[in-house]
């Protein structure tokens, strides 16, 4: 890309998600020239140095914060690949007021803020401290470039709306909410912990009891906002959190969640939420219910007992085809540590129809509740365990065994034609019989018709009788001959009538 002013203009005025701000933002970071020309085109050159230094120093994991109060805060977000420092986001935090303490990045209505959690498509997560009810809180902000965003507005206030709606240990109470201001806000409780996606991310796959004990409490959760006709539609691991030290689960992040009568629910065309954790209505943009997000939580369960989404690939819309078409690897299969019971749970949570999935969310935490007292009990079904295994592995028995029949098949008509081909053909008489029909071998329709010798096996038979007849006849028919030989030839005669016996 070539310097050119009119580009840089777009870095002051364009949305940071347009192809021109993107393409204009990586040019400005390799060339100095068009570093200084944005400084002198700008009018606030302050603030520009300070986004300058900040990009500068992105090389650190967790969120760079100045030695005073900065209006820039710097949010590292991983990519897909779980890379570190994909990217580095300037995020102004110039609507915050003044701070009442110099510790503090600022304030907004009656809470102070004292960091940034995190940063995600249209919010800021800080964590502040409620001054009239002393008590850590965690705000979520939409961002400044989304404040006067109709859409982004009303998806926001739904956001808030649905979140307090559901009333329950395992989702994140809403304390207070500002939706009609300059800056839209919403005050959540403040989970000291981690997701259950930094958990994997830095333990691996986690044991069959843990996994069993997030997922119950999940389920328990979503079944709360099902019983309020909250669908939350983008139930993942980075949206499950893990309390420090109580061992508590909390469902977060409503943004994308709608009541079940919102008529833009069943809108078609529309694709919305995390590729890896979609279930196949999403992904197609087919109407949706509670049972998308039982598919999403089995996904969530596929990765606690994995470490990575049932189903994968390099882009977003080869992974919605993979949904939509492509059966999951069996769970026991990749982690052999996983119970069949829960393996088959997973599956069954996994069904691309929604109506073989499970009845509701109290269904699936009934069951979940169910395995982890028989492990905790030391109980495991090897009956369960080897039918998965005879199902894993029925359809390659099948094929091997059509392969070897067919095989068997073949060898066996090799050796029916090598058999009649060296067959004899009995002995010509001058009295011949008819010819037999010809036998024909019908094989599988693939396979031409073989044509075999003539059976020969009758007539040689009935010339063999009739000659001996013959001799029997000129035996009787000359008795001058027969006294003559009866004495030397009895033993023979006899020998002569066992065999007619025989034959006959």
């Amino acid at each position: 890309m070539r310097c050119n002013d009119s580009r840089l203009k777009a870095l002051l005025s364009d949305d940071e998600d347009s192809a021109v701000f993107r393409s204009a933002s990586n040019h400005v970071e390799s060339c100095p020239r068009c570093q200084q020309r944005l400084l002198a085109m700008s009018g606030n050159q302050s603030l520009l140095q300070e986004v300058r230094a900040t990009l500068q120093a992105c090389g650190d994991t967790e969120p760079y914060h100045s030695g005073s109060p900065s209006s820039v805060v710097i949010s590292i977000e991983g990519n897909s690949d779980d890379e570190i420092g994909a990217e580095c986001e300037p995020v102004s935090l110039d609507f915050l007021s003044a701070p009442s303490h110099p510790e503090m990045l600022g304030r907004i209505g009656r809470y102070e803020i004292e960091r940034m959690i995190g940063s995600g498509g249209m919010g800021i997560v800080l964590k502040g401290f409620d001054t009239e009810l002393h008590r850590a809180v965690a705000i979520k902000v939409l961002k400044p470039h989304l404040a006067h965003n109709g859409a982004a507005r009303r998806r926001f206030a739904r956001e808030a709306q649905s979140a307090a709606a559901v009333v329950h240990e395992h989702v994140i109470p809403i304390h207070d909410v500002l939706t009609d201001g300059d800056t839209p806000y919403l005050v959540m409780q403040f989970v000291p912990g981690q997701s259950l996606q930094a958990r994997v991310d830095e333990r691996g796959p986690l044991e069959a009891k843990e996994v069993l004990r997030i997922a119950r409490q999940a389920a328990a959760g979503l079944a709360a906002a099902h019983a309020q006709g909250v669908v939350h539609r983008d139930v993942k691991p980075a949206n499950i959190l893990l309390e420090e030290s109580v061992e508590r689960v909390l469902i977060s992040d409503f943004g994308l969640a709608r009541t079940v009568d919102d008529a833009t629910l069943t809108r078609t065309g529309v694709v919305a939420g995390t590729p890896h954790y979609m279930s196949p209505e999403q992904a197609t943009g087919q109407p949706v219910d509670h049972r998308s997000d039982l598919f999403s939580l089995g996904s969530s369960i596929y990765f606690m007992c994995t470490g990575r989404p049932p189903f994968r690939a390099e882009h977003a819309l080869a992974i919605l085809n993979r949904i939509c078409n492509d059966q999951h690897r069996p769970v026991d299969e990749v982690n052999s540590d996983v119970p069949a019971e829960l393996a088959d749970v997973v599956d069954r949570l996994l069904s691309k129809n929604p109506a073989d999935r499970f009845r509701d969310a109290h269904e699936v935490e009934r069951q979940l509740e169910s395995i982890l007292l028989q492990l905790q009990n030391g109980q495991r079904s090897s009956r369960l365990r080897w039918r998965r295994t005879w199902l894993r592995w029925r359809d390659v028995i099948r094929k091997s065994a059509l392969g070897v029949g067919a095989v068997s098949a073949c060898v066996m008509a090799g050796v029916a034609i090598t058999y009649w081909s060296m067959s004899p053909v009995g002995t010509p008489t001058s009295n011949p019989t008819p010819s037999p029909a010809v036998i024909q071998v019908p094989l599988p329709k693939s396979s031409p018709v073989i044509t075999l010798p003539p059976d020969t096996f009758g007539p040689d038979l009935a010339e063999t009788q009739r000659l001996l007849e013959a001799i029997e006849s000129n035996w009787i028919s000359r008795p001058h001959v027969r006294s003559e030989m009866e004495s030397d030839s009895d033993k023979w005669h006899n020998e002569l009538h066992e065999v007619e016996g025989l034959l006959d």
